[in-house]
């Protein structure tokens, strides 16, 4: 069995945006730059080479990170990469590759960080204990909306 494991550490290009689906449940979408720099032996020049990535997350993840989190963060994100295709309204076919996290973490290397948990809910509500409202808000207490174990397309 082939393992799809994924961690980059890297700086929030854009502000999480936060988005729920038709059935209620959170998805973020974020971008991640990554640099690497070195030395150049022949030129004795430092270089550069920056990768952007896009990162989804789902459900309690993902309203964590869009509270939490902002463009300029350094963060490090542990998921896997999955790969999605689509066709335009003009016929075209597209495909992306997308990191599909797990795991969100503030980087701790050049900041300090305050965690607050978050208190579950009753068993079998998925450890959730948030209720989509209206205009995308959740209230404690309330069980979050059921949800197919499946990540599901906007």
């Amino acid at each position: 069995m082939a393992d799809n494991t994924i961690t980059v550490v890297g700086n929030l290009t854009r502000d999480p945006e936060l988005r729920f689906t038709q059935t209620g449940r959170a998805r973020a979408v974020l971008g991640v730059a990554v640099n690497r720099r070195w030395m150049n032996r022949q030129t004795n020049d430092w270089e550069e080479q920056v990768s952007f990535f896009n990162v989804v997350c789902w459900a309690e993840l993902a309203e964590n990170v869009s509270e939490s989190l902002a463009k300029g963060n350094r963060v490090v994100v542990n998921g896997r990469l999955e790969q999605r295709s689509w066709e335009t309204p003009d016929g075209e076919q597209r495909n992306v590759v997308e990191i599909v996290a797990d795991e969100i973490a503030p980087s701790l290397r050049w900041a300090t960080a305050e965690v607050t948990r978050i208190p579950r809910g009753p068993a079998g509500d998925g450890g959730g204990s948030r209720e989509r409202r209206g205009g995308g808000a959740w209230e404690s207490g309330d069980s979050p909306p059921q949800q197919s174990p499946e990540e599901e397309p906007f």
